[in-house]
């Protein structure tokens, strides 16, 4: 496989760093670190799997310079003290014994930071909160400003102690240097406000300042948000003007964009193609002559070597991507990419669990992140037979885990294909991504000689008995929740009707046409399916309005599709009506009752999206079936315990561990 991406096999040297491969992993914020501010264990360990994966730099993630005014995150990893320095020592100890290279990132988080966690009030360049309805700042004095370019000098030099053969300086993502940069945030009159020049300036002294501590031979990363998408802020145009003044003693610099405005271009929504902003980094590397590192949804190796080979950019940062594979080098470098867990950007158990509730990252697809998959070191101890009813991701996970232990395992799926509702939703257009998810749990299935997969296989009572199962995993899903509305179950997917379920439309999803101007489209329920065909209809010209009972549309969603779907309705006037609930169902209008009363909604298109209930037809039989043989456990996982996401399927389909353990057969 390495012969056919050369380009990301390709050494990269800068200063007296030669990192082995163009793979670097991005710096991401995990929770995984101790309250002090230490680095844990778990994080360690979490790292290590990565470089034992093949990938050539880790940037660990934001580490504060000068806590608690400059803290991002409620167990973030400092630098501010010398204390920290043995367990840093640690991690870059360990990350070298794997041949890969390691940096830090040294950031203040300026008015991004929050008082409930830091008791005092942020600081930034101006009095600017750094998001719709944030905090508001106190602007920073210069002599305070002098006082923080020595902090990061400071804490670049403990890096260089503590083993890290490089820092990133972190100048975007609406943190204190981009609060600086962005005229959206700074509205100083003195030598930092105004001018790019002037703007650039805080930058530049912390580059110097840096340069200073850490000597000739070290190289200085330089994170920057290139555009922040927002309007009246930075364009590319801009950051090419500002950088001038501040990229000198930068060695690489590491073309990201968006503020927290824009979350959606920072952490890309799943809809962005593979490597979509690599013509910044071609830019920026243009202007300057400088080594740049660029990212963006990269999943794809032929993508990651296509950009390295035309030259938009040198290292490929991938974040989310070896979260969910740590071992993406290694299967590119060595094995088979269909064996690769490509990322597919939901957001859900990163960005949603970590700047969303404060929790540590997880992720969908991959349930074992910190730790890796040290199961596949376990074997059954005696004879076991597993029976998997459902071949949806939760089902599938749990017949490969099975598997992969050893276990004899069957794999029963009524439809023709594997793949459950993720294969159904994918077929969305701006959901395509998540087809990857189903291809390789069945690219997994498939491989593993032990299992056996069956579909066109309703779930036989006698046929099971025959499989002679120890263990039996029922994981049959959900269906479309369809309450007892006046009017819905008469109307609903009907011939002549205009009114669909979320299958329905995705079973016609081709036949809609690409230019509605001047039909009416209205989607009940505004919750991430609702969402989802608002996402679909409102691009096409459609007047779209959707309709939700609780006083917030899109409750609980990750934060990045939260901005990413609200921008969208907000381009295209889609009309969002919380507070309203569905009173009946005609074949071209909807009857809902608002805060004013009642109303009709007229449609060409109606969509009831209320959410999916659990489907477990035959679970009842199963225990009736084998009530009289007590040895043999029935296990429900998934949405037909109660519909949810697909990453507590993963999870539950992972956990057929504890129950083999239960029984003794591991």
């Amino acid at each position: 496989m390495k012969k056919d991406y050369k380009h990301i096999f390709e050494p990269f040297t800068v200063r007296r760093m030669t990192v082995k491969n163009r793979i670097m992993m991005t710096p991401m914020g995990t929770n995984y670190g101790e309250q002090s501010g230490e680095m844990s264990f778990l994080h360690i360990n979490y790292y290590e799997q990565r470089a034992k994966g093949g990938t050539g730099l880790i940037m660990v993630e934001n580490a504060s310079i000068d806590s608690p005014e400059g803290s991002n995150g409620t167990t973030q990893l400092r630098i501010d003290h010398d204390n920290y320095i043995p367990r840093l020592f640690k991690l870059t100890e360990t990350i070298h014994k794997h041949g890969t290279c390691i940096g830090i990132q040294l950031n203040h988080a300026g008015a991004s930071a929050q008082s409930a966690r830091t008791n005092m009030q942020p600081v930034s360049a101006s009095d600017i909160p750094s998001k719709e309805g944030g905090e508001i700042p106190r602007p920073l004095a210069k002599e305070e400003i002098l006082r923080i370019v020595k902090k990061y000098g400071e804490a670049a030099k403990r890096a260089q102690i503590a083993g890290f053969d490089t820092v990133e300086i972190h100048a975007g993502h609406s943190y204190l240097l981009s609060q600086f940069l962005s005229p959206l945030t700074n509205r100083r009159t003195d030598e930092f406000g105004g001018s790019a020049e002037n703007r650039a300036r805080f930058a530049r002294l912390v580059l110097e300042e840096v340069r200073r501590q850490v000597g000739p031979f070290f190289p200085i990363f330089l994170r920057i948000s290139a555009d922040e998408f927002l309007e009246g802020g930075n364009t590319l145009d801009d950051c090419l003007e500002y950088l001038q003044y501040m990229q000198e003693e930068a060695d690489v610099l590491d073309v990201s964009c968006g503020l927290n405005g824009s979350i959606q271009y920072q952490i890309d929504s799943n809809h962005f193609p593979d490597g979509w902003r690599s013509y910044m980094a071609r830019a920026v590397k243009e202007r300057f002559k400088k080594p740049c590192v660029t990212m963006g949804n990269i999943r794809d190796p032929r993508i990651a070597d296509e950009i390295l080979a035309k030259g938009d950019a040198d290292l490929i940062g991938m974040g989310r991507g070896l979260i969910a594979d740590p071992e993406w080098v290694n299967k590119v470098e060595f094995g088979d990419v269909c064996d690769i867990r490509k990322c597919i950007s939901c957001n859900i158990g990163c960005a949603g669990n970590r700047i969303g509730i404060n929790r540590p990252i997880r992720c969908t697809i991959n349930p074992a992140v910190p730790e890796g998959e040290v199961y596949k070191k376990r074997k059954i101890t005696k004879p076991c037979n597993v029976v998997v009813i459902g071949g949806g991701t939760a089902g599938m996970e749990a017949a490969c885990t099975a598997a992969e232990v050893g276990c004899t395992t069957f794999l029963l799926e009524k439809k023709p294909y594997l793949g459950g509702l993720a294969a159904e939703i994918s077929k969305i257009p701006d959901k395509k991504r998540l087809s990857d998810f189903p291809n390789y749990m069945i690219h997994r299935t498939n491989k593993l000689r032990n299992l056996f997969a069956f579909t066109n296989m309703e779930a036989d009572i006698d046929f099971i008995r025959n499989l002679k199962p120890d263990l039996i995993v029922n994981a049959t899903g959900s269906s479309p929740l369809l309450p007892p509305i006046a009017g819905l179950h008469e109307n609903i997917d009907k011939e002549g009707s205009h009114v669909s379920s979320i299958l329905n439309m995705i079973e016609h999803v081709t036949e809609y046409p690409e230019n509605l101007s001047g039909k009416k489209v209205v989607v009940i329920g505004g919750g991430a399916v609702g969402l989802d065909v608002v996402e679909f209809f409102a691009p096409r010209g459609a007047d779209v309005s959707i309709v939700e009972m609780m006083p917030v549309i899109g409750n609980g969603i990750d934060p990045v599709s939260k901005v990413d779907t609200q921008t969208l309705m907000k381009k295209y006037n889609v009309a969002q009506m919380p507070n309203t609930a569905l009173k009946e169902v005609f074949p071209d209008h909807f009857l809902v009752e608002t805060t004013d009363g009642l109303k009709e909604l007229p449609f060409d298109y109606g969509f009831v999206c209320l959410g999916m209930k659990a489907e477990h037809p035959v679970l009842q039989k199963l225990k009736d079936a084998f009530e009289d043989n007590p040895s043999i456990e029935i296990v429900n996982i998934g949405d037909s315990v109660r519909a949810r996401r697909i990453i507590e399927g993963t999870e539950e389909g992972r956990n057929i561990l504890n129950t083999l353990e239960k029984h003794g057969y591991l």
